[in-house]
């Protein structure tokens, strides 16, 4: 499965690139928000997006937003990554259209459960999809 990285911080974009490269999936990298939402609006973007919240340009939660406000994005799995990990800031990210939200730092195996998650989303999306 392709996967979409949204991470301004290059330290956290490359510890994210290697653990799921390391897991087998491809990886689109893009370092702020303007260039994610790009990236989610071509043709063959991935299913699956882990959105930093806080990012140059466009952030995670209103990538959220305009995703969800799109149909032909609708089946997109929108993971938001942020070091915002209270409760009010999960509701808000979770009411804005993300999929799951996860604090940072993040436990990797956490992570990848996850995703796993996601991916039988998409599967079960495009399994009853017309």
């Amino acid at each position: 499965m392709k996967i979409l990285i949204a991470e301004d911080d290059a330290t956290s974009r490359l510890v994210l690139e290697r653990i799921l490269t390391k897991c087998g999936y491809k990886v689109v990298v893009t370092c702020d928000g303007e260039e994610a939402w790009k990236a989610l609006q071509t043709e063959n973007s991935p299913p699956l997006a882990i959105l930093d919240n806080i990012m140059p340009g466009l952030e995670g939660i209103e990538i959220c937003k305009r995703v969800r406000q799109k149909d032909s994005l609708a089946s997109k799995y929108l993971i938001l990554l942020t070091a915002r990990g209270g409760k009010k800031d999960m509701v808000t990210g979770l009411e804005a259209g993300a999929d799951d939200y996860i604090g940072k730092p993040f436990d990797a195996d956490e992570l990848l459960a996850r995703i796993k998650v996601g991916e039988r989303v998409v599967k079960l999306q495009k399994a009853f999809r017309p």
